[in-house]
């Protein structure tokens, strides 16, 4: 899925709230070797999933880079399932963009 952030930051929440789902989906799931259609429950713990910090750490770095948005690598500790880090990511591209400085 290749959407950038000035389409997410456009849609309806819900509908944001969906595509940075299916897109957090698509990074797990590669991560931790899935196929694409292999059910990944979301209200599940990241570690409970098999995944390491190392990994968290590329799941993170790849999420900034489709994204275009800084995480803070304590998010992925707050937030310590793919639900909840999907509505922060959500609530985040909702944020209006700072103006650079200039």
């Amino acid at each position: 899925m290749t959407l950038n952030r000035t389409e997410l930051r456009t849609m309806p929440r819900a509908e944001r709230a969906e595509a940075i789902e299916a897109l957090a989906l698509e990074e797990f799931r590669r991560v931790l070797l899935m196929e694409p259609d292999e059910e990944l429950p979301l209200e599940v713990s990241y570690f409970d999933l098999g995944l390491t910090s190392l990994r968290l750490t590329e799941i993170k770095q790849n999420l900034e880079i489709l994204l275009d948005l800084t995480i803070d690598a304590t998010v992925l500790f707050n937030r310590p399932t793919v639900e909840q880090l999907v509505e922060y990511l959500s609530e985040r591209l909702a944020e209006p963009v700072a103006a650079p400085a200039g």
